[in-house]
C-alpha cells in the first residue's frame, strides 16, 4: 500500500483529500503544520507528499526545497493563488506538480496515480543502470559497496548486500527464495532457501525502521520477496 503525507492547514480540504485516497487504496497521513510536515516528510516512510502552499510555521516552498535536498520521491504542490509565479517558483524548487484550489479530488487522485506510476519507471531504469540507487531513505553505493539508510551507514556483510542490490535492482519484482539463494549463493552451494529468509531477517534489522512492518523489503507470502518503491 503506497503511503501519501498530506501537509494543509485546512483541515476540511486534508480530509476530503484524505477521504477520497483511502477510498482508492492510498495510507494517508495528514498534518497540519509546515514544521511537523518537513519533520515527517524528512523521515522517509511516504511515497508522495501532497504540500500546501500556505502554511504555519514554515511555508510550502521551504518544506519543497528541504525535501529535494534528502528525499527523493513526487511531491504535488496545492495552492490558492492562481499566480503563474508561485507556479514557476514551486516548479523551480523540484516539485512535480502544480495545482490551484479548488481542484476535483478525483484529479487529484490521477494525478497521484500518474506520478507514483512515472516515479516507479524511473526508480527502475536508474537502478539498472546506475552506480547509485536511492530510494525514499536509502542510498547504495555500488562503487564503494556501501549502504547509508537515512545517512547512516548500515553496516553489512557481503551477502546482505548482494542480496540487497539485487532486490533494490528490480524494484517491485517479486523473487522466489530458491531464485535468490541459487543467484547470491550459487547453484553448487550448501544450503536451502531457509538460508534466504536468514538473510533477508538480519538485512531487515539493519535497514528497516521497524523490521515487523518493513518498508523496503516486503515479504509475499508462499513466492518470496519484493524490494517496494
Amino acid at each position: 500500500m503506497k503511503k501519501i503525507l498530506i501537509i494543509e492547514d485546512e483541515k476540511a480540504i486534508a480530509e476530503l483529500e484524505r477521504d477520497y485516497l483511502e477510498s482508492c487504496g492510498f495510507a494517508v497521513h495528514i498534518e497540519g503544520r509546515g514544521d511537523v510536515g518537513l519533520q515527517k516528510a524528512l523521515e522517509g516512510q511516504f511515497d508522495l507528499i501532497i504540500l500546501d502552499v500556505m502554511l504555519p510555521k514554515i511555508d510550502g516552498f521551504e518544506i519543497c526545497r528541504q525535501i529535494r535536498q534528502t528525499v527523493n520521491i513526487p511531491v504535488l504542490m496545492v495552492t490558492a493563488k492562481k499566480e503563474d509565479i508561485d507556479k514557476i517558483r514551486g516548479l523551480g524548487l523540484g516539485a512535480d506538480d502544480y495545482m490551484t484550489k479548488p481542484f476535483s479530488p478525483s484529479e487529484l487522485v490521477a494525478r497521484v496515480k500518474a506520478h507514483l506510476a512515472r516515479y516507479e519507471r524511473l526508480t527502475a531504469d536508474k537502478a539498472e543502470r546506475g552506480e547509485h540507487i536511492r530510494i525514499r531513505g536509502l542510498f547504495i553505493d555500488k562503487p564503494s559497496r556501501r549502504v547509508m539508510i537515512h545517512e547512516v551507514e548500515a553496516m553489512l556483510t557481503s551477502k546482505e548486500y548482494e542480496l540487497l542490490l539485487l532486490l533494490a535492482s528490480h524494484p517491485n519484482r517479486v523473487f522466489e527464495k530458491e531464485e535468490l539463494f541459487e543467484r547470491i549463493w550459487g547453484l553448487d552451494s550448501n544450503g536451502d532457501a531457509a538460508t534466504v529468509t536468514v538473510h533477508i531477517r538480519r538485512l531487515r534489522e539493519k535497514i528497516e525502521h521497524d523490521p515487523s512492518k518493513p518498508q523496503y523489503i516486503e515479504t509475499i507470502w508462499g513466492v518470496g520477496y519484493r524490494f517496494k518503491v
